[in-house]
C-alpha cells in the first residue's frame, strides 16, 4: 500500500495484494488516518468485482460516523452492483470533489 497525505486527506493506493488482505491491514493501522478524510485507489488493481467492495462496508461506516468521508476510485466496476453506503467514483479528481462537498456539507450542519 502507498500512502499520500494531502492536506486532511490519505489516499491510499493498492496495488498487489487482495481487497481482503488490504482491508485486514487497513484495520489494523486504522488509528494513523482515523482523522483524515479517506480515498481508497483501486485503479492499478485488475478488474474488481462489485461484492469484493463490500468488503470496506465495516471501515467506511465506521468512519463516516467520525464526521469524515470515505471514498473508493475504481473505474471498472458496476456502480448499479455497489452498496448504496460504499461511495464509489471513477477517478481521484472525482474524490476530491466528494470530498470537498461533504466538508461543504458538515461546515453547514447538513
Amino acid at each position: 500500500m502507498i500512502f499520500t497525505q494531502k492536506g486532511t486527506t490519505t489516499i491510499i493506493t493498492q496495488e498487489k495484494v487482495s481487497i481482503v488482505e488490504m482491508v485486514k491491514k487497513l484495520d489494523v493501522i486504522y488509528s494513523r488516518y482515523q482523522n483524515d478524510n479517506i480515498i481508497i485507489n483501486l485503479n492499478v488493481l485488475k478488474p474488481i468485482k462489485a461484492t469484493e467492495l463490500s468488503e470496506f462496508l465495516k471501515l467506511s461506516k465506521n468512519h463516516v460516523a467520525s464526521k469524515h468521508s470515505f471514498v473508493i476510485v475504481h473505474n471498472n466496476v458496476n456502480i448499479d452492483e455497489v452498496s448504496e453506503t460504499l461511495t464509489v467514483v471513477p477517478t481521484l479528481q472525482e474524490a476530491h470533489d466528494i470530498i470537498e462537498m461533504e466538508e461543504i456539507e458538515r461546515d453547514l450542519g447538513i
